[in-house]
């Protein structure tokens, strides 16, 4: 029968979030062999990602490194537990079998440390933040760097990614996004309206709404093709060209400062390029509401309360 237990470790190696716990589960398998907790979260990650270099990365590790943890794990539970492919890491049927126990152990295995975090008062250790690369450049930095001066001793991870990584799986401890979260145990709030304009270098001729006619657009690429400034803009200059895509907003304000055309960008955006201008097309595009969330089981957590009450002094509408 299937079992897993905790351990509690003290030593250098076991710090977590400045309390010197570890937690470390242990599964047992029908055959009597063993899994830490580390061999199932190489096994979580390549299941997830289907190849050894995106599991690898995931988890901050090489390849090899992977590719031997691998090895190791299905000697010692005597089973293949995936096939190799041509596309990558399939789970044979001993895998799918081994995944769902797995999953269910990273479920109580990460509550348990979320709920041992949370619990901490003294005002030192790492908090992830995640957001998208504007939001994190231009108006997270600078409250982090106030932040990170009254607090000293908290480390602050700040990732801008489109990416959503997930809080349950403390891929991160706080997460901004532009849609509300959906995920269970999560305190989240609207932060802000974020309003938008249409921008063109300074002294470069404006369109007339309604036609574009020889106007360059630079827009959201085609995975975000969906956002509501992207048909907004289109459908006001219906013959301007779509000459460039980018997922990131930095890089089309930037494309915008170099008069490579016209951009719809946050108004915060814009404002840091004075050689920006705005372009009247008779409406204002789309606004977004920009959500703030983390997981329930941090609520406690004084480090993180002392950030999100910054945060959204800052940024939230007085």
């Amino acid at each position: 029968m299937s079992k897993w237990t905790y351990k509690k470790l003290n030593g250098p190696h076991a710090k977590l979030f400045g309390q010197k716990i570890f937690t470390l589960a242990t599964f047992q398998g029908h055959n009597g062999a063993h899994m830490e907790w580390s061999d199932i979260r190489v096994f979580l990650a390549i299941a997830r990602n289907g190849t050894l270099g995106a599991a690898a990365r995931s988890l901050g590790q090489s390849q090899p490194t992977m590719g031997r943890r691998l090895t190791s794990l299905e000697e010692a539970v005597g089973h293949k537990l995936f096939q190799r492919t041509s596309d990558g890491f399939v789970l044979t049927e001993e895998g799918r079998s081994v995944l769902v126990h797995a999953e269910r152990i990273e479920q109580d295995t990460l509550a348990f440390q979320r709920q041992l975090a949370g619990t901490g008062e003294r005002v030192e250790g790492p908090i992830r933040i995640t957001a998208s690369d504007w939001f994190g450049t231009y108006l997270l930095t600078p409250i982090i760097a106030d932040y990170g001066s009254a607090n000293p001793n908290v480390v602050v991870e700040l990732m801008t990614s489109s990416r959503f990584y997930c809080l349950a799986r403390r891929e991160a401890d706080l997460a901004f996004r532009i849609r509300p979260f959906e995920e269970a145990d999560v305190i989240a709030r609207p932060l802000l309206t974020m309003h938008y304009g249409a921008y063109i270098r300074r002294g470069s001729p404006h369109p007339t709404a309604g036609d574009g006619t020889d106007s360059t657009i630079i827009t959201m690429n085609t995975a975000f093709a969906s956002m509501p400034d992207v048909s907004w803009i289109q459908e006001r200059l219906p013959n301007a060209r779509v000459v460039y895509r980018s997922n990131s907003r930095d890089a089309q304000a930037r494309l915008c400062v170099n008069g490579a055309g016209i951009a719809v960008l946050p108004i915060p955006l814009a404002e840091h390029f004075s050689c920006l201008e705005r372009v009247d097309l008779t409406d204002e595009p789309p606004t977004r509401t920009t959500w703030i969330g983390y997981h329930r089981d941090l609520r406690h957590l004084k480090r993180l309360r002392i950030l999100v009450d910054l945060i959204t002094s800052r940024l939230a509408p007085g």
